[in-house]
């Protein structure tokens, strides 16, 4: 049975299932549903069609699935949906969707995401993410996978984060991160390939020797977005990581971000 402290609200509409831990005043809505081993610590709120996956660890004072700061939002059923294995560190606000994407803000697996962090309607985050102290997302913000964002960082609305880059704290960004890059600044600019964080991801020394390829081609060798591109279809390997560079690079809408 879940444990359930005495001073928690917890609606007789929610879905608590077996070893979930929910602490001193936490206030859980009608329409939450939390999965197996996951921890509420104490002061949690969490409402609207939010749903928790297993063995997350919430802290106090989050707030989850409350209403979108979005003026367009009416009281539409949306919601949020978290998978598992997720730490969720003090006071960081998750907002359910809006009426202007599909329906739910999603967040992934085996995420670490600290105090004070805001992720705002519509975004969605991959799986072993981490988002230090006070990141802010706007709404409609992608975070691929094993992305690092440093903290006091702000994301425009509409923005993409490709996997495995890495933004360095009090960073503004306003266009597309390429996957595997690193980006610092009040107005972000690609610093190289985020090489030291691929090698402690496994990649071998030949992938990375072809992202560098890639990033020169890309970022240095002033061609135009399209030209460089045709080059790394025609020069470079087609490995996964130069198919998902290219595939990103070419679905950008807000521009993608380039080097200082």
């Amino acid at each position: 049975m879940p444990e359930i402290h005495k001073t928690a609200i917890v609606s007789n509409k929610a879905e608590i299932e077996n070893d979930v831990v929910i602490g001193p005043y936490c206030i859980i809505g009608d329409n939450v549903k939390i999965n197996k081993g996951t921890k509420l610590i104490s002061h949690v709120s969490i409402e609207g069609i939010t749903e928790i996956g297993e063995n997350c660890t919430i802290f106090p004072f989050t707030i989850i699935g409350f209403p979108p700061q979005d003026i367009k939002y009416k009281g539409e059923p949306t919601g949020v949906k978290i998978g598992n294995n997720n730490i969720i560190r003090e006071f960081v606000t998750i907002h359910r969707a809006s009426v202007s994407g599909d329906g739910f803000t999603t967040i992934g697996n085996n995420n670490f995401i600290m105090a004070y962090v805001h992720i705002a309607h519509d975004c969605k985050i991959g799986n072993s993410v981490i988002m230090a102290n006070l990141a802010t997302l706007a709404g409609h913000v992608i975070v691929e996978d094993f992305v690092f964002i440093g903290g006091l960082v702000a994301v425009h609305q509409f923005t993409r984060i490709g996997a495995h880059a890495m933004i360095g704290g009090f960073s503004g960004v306003g266009q597309d991160i390429p996957p595997f890059t690193m980006a610092s600044g009040p107005r972000a600019k690609l610093y190289g390939l985020n090489s030291v964080g691929l090698k402690r991801r496994g990649f071998s020394d030949e992938t990375i020797n072809i992202l560098k390829k890639a990033y020169k081609i890309l970022f240095r060798d002033k061609l135009y977005l399209k030209e460089a591109l045709t080059k790394l279809k025609k020069d470079l390997p087609q490995i996964p990581e130069i198919n998902h560079l290219i595939e990103f690079i070419e679905a950008n809408k807000r521009g993608i971000c380039r080097r200082q």
